[in-house]
């Protein structure tokens, strides 16, 4: 099954502006015959820690209203992971990533382990599968992937690819090159101690005070680096990967521009 990994720009908080071109990927992703698409964590309206009323971009997946503002991305033939910040039914926020498949929400994962110590986002607490055709799948967001358990919990469950939506965007003290580093490291890491494959979509460029040098990446079963983003920049990153979660089959992977795939 061919996958993408798309490095979006980094966006300011409350914007919206990324659905254009995640919508360009789409379709992009229809004509080079790619299943799943994977965008980075908030890429919609940004993170909610950086944002003054974060209420106002927030998204109540249980209303439908999700469904209707992820509608310019359906596909019969992509299905998309894309991050956002969720209004939950308790009137918490947080920080969520759904899976829209065919027009529909296929289910929504939330951010176990919200990374700012005082963040206005609320912990998730299920680690859930996914299917699309034969690749049964989870989703770790961003700071979920430094804790081994996520990964093992979702590879017990029978997930052979686990879907990293990441947002390395911090303040010009905070980010840097080295969390491109430390971030490809837990991906090699998850994926050797799980056989499984690790696709990491990540934020890239300064936007709002805050930097990413962008460490979207895919990682095969046996923990070797088969597609890596430019630095600062959109790319788009396509792998073929194995559905059935073969350690030795790592399969041809590239990044779009770079070699034919």
């Amino acid at each position: 099954m061919r996958v993408a990994a798309y490095q979006a720009a980094l966006p300011t908080a409350g914007s919206m502006g990324a659905l254009e071109p995640i919508r360009t990927q789409v379709k992009r992703c229809e004509q080079e015959g790619i299943r799943i698409l994977c965008c980075p964590e908030a890429v919609l309206g940004g993170l909610a820690d950086y944002a003054r009323d974060p209420s106002r971009f927030a998204i109540a997946a249980h209303t439908g209203m999700l469904k209707t503002v992820l509608s310019p991305l359906a596909s019969d033939t992509v299905t998309s992971i894309i991050g956002f910040t969720e209004l939950g039914e308790d009137g918490r926020l947080y920080n969520s990533a759904a899976v829209f498949h065919r027009g529909e929400i296929s289910g929504v994962y939330r951010k176990l382990y919200p990374a700012i110590r005082r963040s206005v986002y609320s912990a998730g607490h299920e680690a859930r599968v996914f299917e699309v055709d034969d690749l049964r799948f989870g989703i770790a967001i961003c700071n979920d992937s430094n804790y081994p358990e996520p990964a093992s919990l979702l590879a017990a469950q029978g997930a052979t690819a686990l879907f990293v939506p990441a947002n390395n965007g911090l303040p010009q003290q905070k980010g840097g090159a080295g969390l491109v580093a430390r971030s490809r490291a837990c991906d090699v890491a998850r994926a050797v101690e799980n056989g499984m494959w690790v696709v990491r979509a990540d934020v890239a460029g300064d936007a709002g005070g805050l930097i990413s040098f962008g460490s979207s990446g895919i990682v095969d079963p046996e923990g070797v680096v088969v597609a890596a983003a430019r630095p600062l920049s959109e790319d788009l990153l396509i792998a073929e990967i194995d559905t059935a979660g073969s350690r030795t089959s790592a399969m041809q992977a590239c990044r779009t521009g770079r070699k034919s795939c």
